[in-house]
């Protein structure tokens, strides 16, 4: 791709056919993201491509949850920025959020933008990931079924004042729910391995059981986590094998008031999703 200028960019909604396209921009980005996380991503989400004689320079995704939405996947070709492009992108998922609060996790080079736009921090996620070392679990854990999910996903809502339930369905058909005492968490493929996330939990203590029994069923393999940096669950990681290796700013624009719950979302199920 030359130089691009701005009246050449055309946009249009996100569709399949828009994959191939997307994953190169990803993959330029050194993000590890295989087609097939891309396509989950699109399969709870509307969004908008930016295209340069047919050419995906640009990609933002909204997925409503509820009241909230998540925007994700913001990725701009690095030879295409600097031209507004990032905040053309944003005011169209803006658009299609309504008047929902809208939450994201910003990069160090989008959070200037994002600000702009009326978003503020309201915290951390810290990136861990590594080969997974097996430990015992302090808590029972076990896999659940389908028939368990609509609870589940009545806890997910508790935690994090998303609606998930169709999302959290359709990643549960391809990979493996774990249930314990006080929690549930997702364990599914993801990038160069897996990943475990949301992992939803009344206490740490219950958490940590999620964690361990996922690191004892993928021993020696690729495990990834993101772990809100305000629930101190990072050393755990550790001793499980998943070191950290990057971090994200949570941001919100619109806020609204949640019900109170015991429960918390100690790890996120995506950047996208949270």
């Amino acid at each position: 791709m030359t130089a691009t200028a701005a009246s050449s960019i055309t946009f249009k909604p996100f569709t399949s056919e828009h994959l191939p396209g997307a994953v190169r921009l990803s993959q330029e980005a050194g993000w590890p993201h295989r087609i097939e996380d891309w396509a989950l991503t699109l399969s709870a989400s509307a969004g908008v491509v930016a295209l340069d004689a047919g050419q995906v320079i640009g990609t933002a995704l909204c997925a409503q949850f509820g009241t909230v939405a998540r925007m994700g996947m913001i990725v701009v070709d690095q030879r295409a920025r600097g031209r507004g492009l990032g905040r053309r992108l944003m005011d169209r998922i803006i658009a299609l959020a309504d008047a929902r609060e809208m939450r994201l996790l910003a990069t160090a080079d989008g959070l200037p933008l994002y600000e702009k736009l009326g978003f503020v921090v309201t915290g951390r996620v810290v990136q861990h990931q590594g080969i997974a070392i097996p430990a015992a679990p302090e808590r029972a854990v076990r896999l659940a079924d389908a028939t368990e999910m609509a609870e589940l996903a009545r806890l997910d809502l508790a935690a994090s004042g998303m609606d998930r339930a169709d999302l959290l369905a359709r990643i549960a058909t391809t990979g493996r729910v774990l249930r314990t005492e006080g929690g549930f968490a997702l364990l599914h493929r993801f990038g160069r391995g897996h990943v475990l996330g949301p992992v939803v939990a009344r206490d740490a203590a219950s958490a940590r059981a999620l964690m361990a029994d996922a690191a004892t069923r993928l021993q020696g393999g690729f495990l990834r986590i993101d772990l809100p940096a305000g629930l101190e669950m990072g050393a755990y990681a550790e001793t499980l094998g998943l070191a950290p290796v990057g971090e994200g700013t949570a941001m919100v624009r619109a806020p609204r008031r949640h019900p109170a719950s015991e429960f918390q979302t100690y790890a996120l199920a995506s950047h996208a999703f949270g």
